[in-house]
């Protein structure tokens, strides 16, 4: 078992005091959005095993089966696959979806065919793999998450009192759900950015007028003046996860995290097709070939088990479950045979011998027996074999 140092990523969206605050450091002033556990070769997970410090990336190329277990290594190769993060936004993140894996696949191929380097800025597919994920609030967090049924989307739209809103209401009213839902995001996105600007700016004046069901969407326009994503974003459910509640999101479903700290575990991929609400490369119609525009309730969990609490999902890539681990409680031993990360959030619990902290971590390679003891919260990342 290996205690994991941590690379904290800077991203603008960031909260300043979140994730200090679970740590108990004092903030920098700079914002501090996501805190990665894993081996993705952005920023992988280091430690050491008394030959000086290396990467868990390393660690696993070096005997995969050890490390991940025959089964991981069969099912995804040599390589972890998922990564396990603490995620604190401070801003709304950019809108976006994720292709499934044929999608992935074939986008990815497609971009190395025609040569784009894997950095580009206008780089669709920066792998060959999908990225279902699954986030779990630690604090109340605000997220928006799947389309809402078209004809409630278009009460919302009209409420705001704006004219130049009316035709993408009718849009709403017209069709099918499918056809509508694509019909409208279509029109949206392809508007005239500056026609498009006017209208967010009176949709924002009638967000901050008005509060009730707008709220969530006021931190939009604040942050994102005149992005069409804004009035893209009010065709999505809000969705506000207590503590302990998680929901999962899988391929071609919209989405953003608006604000909140979380556990947020999910697929090794870095392929996002984004809708609005950033400053990075959107393309539309790809965009529009990946979206599921499917109206859906988000399905809120809250953990089922005694001891270990699961938070179900339907994916092969990865597990998430959490341990609250009380006085007096016998120790919970841990399965082998498939590689974990242990991340503790509250208390002095042990993993093993291993007494972590809020924010820390460890590695357990497949092969290695654990149990967890103690007093306090601890989450569980692994592969379901």
């Amino acid at each position: 078992m290996d205690r994991l140092t941590n690379t904290i990523r800077p991203y603008a969206w960031g909260s300043t005091t979140a994730i200090p605050g679970l740590l108990g450091v004092e903030p920098t002033g700079e914002p501090q959005a996501e805190m990665w556990m894993g081996a993705h070769p952005g920023a992988p997970s280091r430690l050491d095993r008394g030959d000086g410090e290396t990467t868990l990336a390393a660690v696993i190329a070096a005997d995969p089966e050890r490390e991940l277990g025959a089964a991981a290594v069969t099912k995804f190769g040599p390589r972890l696959p998922f990564l396990l993060k603490l995620l604190a936004a401070g801003a709304p993140l950019s809108l976006q979806v994720h292709p499934d894996l044929e999608q992935a696949e074939a986008g990815y191929a497609d971009e190395e065919r025609r040569g784009i380097p894997v950095d580009a800025g206008h780089r669709n597919y920066k792998d060959p793999h999908h990225k279902p994920e699954m986030i779990c609030a630690l604090t109340p967090f605000d997220g928006l998450c799947g389309f809402r049924p078209p004809l409630e989307a278009a009460g919302l739209l009209e409420g705001l009192g704006v004219d130049s809103l009316k035709p993408y209401a009718d849009l709403l009213r017209a069709h099918p759900e499918e056809a509508a839902l694509r019909e409208m995001l279509t029109a949206v996105l392809t508007a005239d950015r500056a026609e498009m600007a006017r209208t967010v700016a009176e949709a924002g004046t009638a967000i901050e007028r008005l509060g009730g069901p707008y709220a969530p969407y006021a931190s939009l326009v604040h942050h994102y003046p005149g992005d069409p994503g804004v009035i893209a974003a009010m065709l999505l459910n809000h969705v506000r996860l207590q503590p302990g509640e998680a929901m999962f999101l899988g391929a071609g479903v919209p989405h953003a995290y608006l604000d909140g700290l979380g556990v947020e575990l999910l697929a090794n991929s870095d392929n996002v097709l984004r809708a609005g609400l950033t400053p990075k490369h959107v393309d539309v119609p790809e965009l529009l070939r990946i979206v599921r525009f499917e109206p859906a309730d988000p399905a809120v969990q809250r953990p089922e088990g005694n001891g270990e609490e699961v938070y179900e999902s339907p994916v092969d890539e990865f597990r998430l479950s959490r341990f609250a681990l009380a006085p007096g409680a016998a120790p919970h031993p841990l399965p082998d045979g498939a590689p974990q990360i242990l991340l503790c959030t509250a208390g002095r619990p042990k993993a093993g011998e291993v007494t972590l902290s809020p924010g820390e971590s460890v590695f357990v390679p497949a092969d290695e027996k654990v149990e967890l003891s103690g007093i306090g919260t601890i989450f569980r990342a692994t592969v379901p074999v």
